[in-house]
C-alpha cells in the first residue's frame, strides 16, 4: 500500500526469502533472450521447432487434464495495460512453434486505447510474432475452461523485437548474471474492491471496516478465501492477504522469484483478482487514485541483490550490514529515481497517490524500515537477515509495466554498482518535515519525470532506442492528455483502465 504498509514488516517481502536466490536466465543463442523453459533453459523461436513443439504438447496434455479448452497470451503495452492474443488449446503447439501474429502499434497505445506514433515504432505496417512461454502455462482458477501464458515477442524472421518489455527484463538479468550476480524481487499487489455499476459513478464498497479492520475481512471473508484458493490452486505462494488503508482496499503479497518471473506473477495475480472480483459481483481497481485525495494503490517492487548464495545486502561493512556491491547497486537506484518514475509510476493519475506523509514515498531518500522514504531498507527480524534483508521502492504503482519497471531498476543498480557509488545520508524521520531543500522531492508531475528520463543515458542505453522511444512518446502524449483535467476528472479517467 501507501499508508501503514502492515505487509511489509513480514521478513520475507519479495526478496531475499529463505528459499535463498532464484537465478535468472541465461542468454540464448545469438544472443537472443527467448522463451524461458523451467530448467533454466531459453528457447528463442529459431531455436529447434521440433523441441518447441514438444514441450508445448507436454503443455497441452497438462492442460486438457485441466479442463482447459482455451489459452490466453498476454503481453503489458507501454501505458501498463495487459492485451491479449488467446488460442484455442489444440492450436498452442503451433502457436509456441511459430508464434501468433501481433502488431507493433501496440508498443504505442495510450491506456485509454488511443494510438499515438515514435520516431522508430507506429504505424499501421508490420507484423510481430508473439510466443508463449509454455513452461508458465497456468489453468486459470477463477476462469473455468481457460489458461494463461506470458509471451515474448519477435519479428517475423525470429529475432528480438527491440520493443519487447519482457525481452528487455531478461536482457537485464542476464547483463547480472555477467557479472556473477543474481536477483530476487516481488511486486506487492494493492487494489480497491466496489460494487459493480454503471461507468462514471463513483465507487461504492462493500464493506465500510475501519483500515486493517479486521471487520473488512469479515465483510468478505468469501471473497478473499476464493481470492487465496485461485492463487495457491494457480502454484503461488501467498505470504498474506489483508485490509489496507482505503476504503474497500486490500493488499496480497507472493514469495519472491527471478525478476522476470516476479513480472508474470504480478500480471498472473491481477488478472486473477479481476476474475474472482467479477464472480462476487464486484469491480477491482489497481489505479493509484481510485478517489483523488485519498491513499492511493502502489506496486511496491522489492529487490534483493545476491552472489554465490549470500544476500548482499547482508553483513557487510556498509550501511546497516549493505555490503559494498549492494550500497553501490542501491545508491544508482536511488539516483536515478526521477527517471525511473516514467516506468514505474507511469500514469499521471500516479501522481495523485505519490504525495507527502501517505507513506508513499515522495521523497528522494533512503533509511531502514521508513516507510516515507522513496527507497526503504528492509532487514528483516534479528536471526532471518541473511536471507530476508532487501530494499523496497515505494514510489512505483500498478501502472507500472512490470517488466520496464524490473529490467530499469536493474540497469540503474549495476551503473551504481560499476561506479561504486555510495549512499547519502540516511532519513530517519518524515522528509516532509526537514528543513526545506534538505531533502530532494521527486518529481510532481510527468513533465519532471520525463525531462530526468530524457537525460538518462543508462536508461536509453539499456532499454535501446526503439523501446526508449516509444516509452517517450506514450509517456508525452499522456501527460498531454491528462494535463488540464482536474484531480476528481483524472482519477476517474484512470480509475477503471488498470
Amino acid at each position: 500500500m501507501t499508508t501503514g504498509a502492515v505487509a511489509t514488516d513480514r521478513p520475507e517481502p519479495a526478496a531475499g526469502s529463505a528459499a535463498g536466490p532464484a537465478a535468472g536466465p541465461a542468454p540464448g543463442p545469438a544472443g537472443h533472450a527467448g522463451t524461458a523453459t523451467g530448467t533454466g533453459a531459453v528457447l528463442p523461436p529459431r531455436a529447434d521447432r521440433a523441441e518447441r513443439g514438444e514441450r508445448a504438447r507436454a503443455a497441452v496434455d497438462r492442460l486438457r487434464g485441466s479442463g482447459v479448452e482455451a489459452v490466453a497470451v498476454t503481453w503489458v503495452d507501454n501505458a501498463g495495460i495487459a492485451r491479449v492474443k488467446a488460442v484455442p488449446l489444440g492450436g498452442l503447439v503451433h502457436a509456441a512453434q511459430w508464434g501468433v501474429g501481433t502488431a507493433p502499434c501496440f508498443d504505442v497505445f495510450l491506456a485509454d486505447d488511443t494510438i499515438v506514433t515514435s520516431r522508430l515504432i507506429g504505424g499501421p505496417t508490420g507484423d510481430l510474432r508473439l510466443y508463449p512461454d509454455v513452461e508458465r502455462v497456468v489453468p486459470l482458477a477463477a476462469q473455468p475452461g481457460w489458461a494463461w501464458a506470458p509471451g515474448d515477442r519477435y519479428t517475423q524472421g525470429g529475432a528480438p523485437h527491440p520493443g519487447c518489455q519482457r525481452l528487455f527484463a531478461r536482457r537485464a538479468v542476464a547483463a547480472a548474471a555477467e557479472r556473477g550476480l543474481t536477483l530476487k524481487a516481488g511486486i506487492e499487489i494493492e487494489w480497491v474492491v466496489a460494487l459493480a455499476g454503471p461507468e462514471g459513478e463513483e465507487p461504492r464498497y462493500p464493506t465500510a471496516g475501519p483500515a486493517y479492520g479486521m471487520q473488512r475481512l469479515t465483510d468478505l471473508s468469501d471473497y478473499l478465501r476464493d481470492v487465496l484458493r485461485a492463487l495457491g490452486e494457480q502454484g503461488l505462494t501467498v505470504l498474506q492477504i489483508h485490509p489496507e488503508y482505503a476504503p474497500g482496499q486490500f493488499e496480497v503479497s507472493v514469495a519472491p522469484e527471478g525478476p522476470v518471473e516476479a513480472a508474470d506473477t504480478s500480471v498472473l495475480v491481477r488478472h486473477t483478482v479481476r476474475a474472482v472480483s467479477a464472480r462476487h459481483g464486484l469491480r477491482a481497481s489497481f489505479a493509484p487514485a481510485v478517489q483523488a485525495g485519498g491513499v492511493g494503490n502502489g506496486g511496491h517492487l522489492h529487490l534483493s541483490l545476491w552472489r554465490e548464495g549470500h544476500n548482499l545486502a547482508h553483513g557487510g561493512p556498509g550501511p546497516h550490514g549493505l555490503t559494498a556491491e549492494a550500497e553501490g547497486f542501491l545508491a544508482g537506484v536511488l539516483g536515478a529515481l526521477p527517471e525511473l518514475l516514467v516506468l514505474g509510476c507511469s500514469s499521471p493519475a500516479g501522481y495523485l497517490r505519490l504525495v507527502p506523509s501517505h507513506w508513499a514515498g515522495a521523497y528522494q531518500c533512503w533509511g531502514l524500515e521508513n516507510r516515507e522514504a522513496a527507497l526503504r531498507l528492509v532487514t528483516g527480524s534479528t536471526g532471518e537477515r541473511s536471507s530476508a534483508a532487501n530494499a523496497e521502492i515505494k514510489c512505483f504503482d500498478a501502472t507500472a509495466n512490470p517488466y520496464l519497471a524490473v529490467g530499469a531498476v536493474i540497469a540503474a543498480g549495476l551503473a551504481g554498482r560499476e561506479q561504486r557509488l555510495t549512499l547519502p545520508p540516511e532519513s530517519t524521520g518524515d522528509p516532509s518535515l526537514a528543513e526545506p531543500g534538505t531533502v530532494p522531492r521527486l518529481p510532481t508531475g510527468p513533465a519532471g519525470a520525463i525531462a530526468a528520463y530524457r537525460g538518462s543515458t543508462v536508461l536509453r542505453e539499456a532499454l535501446g532506442e526503439p523501446l526508449f522511444e516509444a516509452v517517450l512518446a506514450v509517456r508525452q502524449a499522456e501527460a498531454e492528455q491528462y494535463a488540464d483535467l482536474p484531480p476528481e476528472r483524472l482519477a476517474a479517467a484512470t480509475r477503471w483502465r488498470y
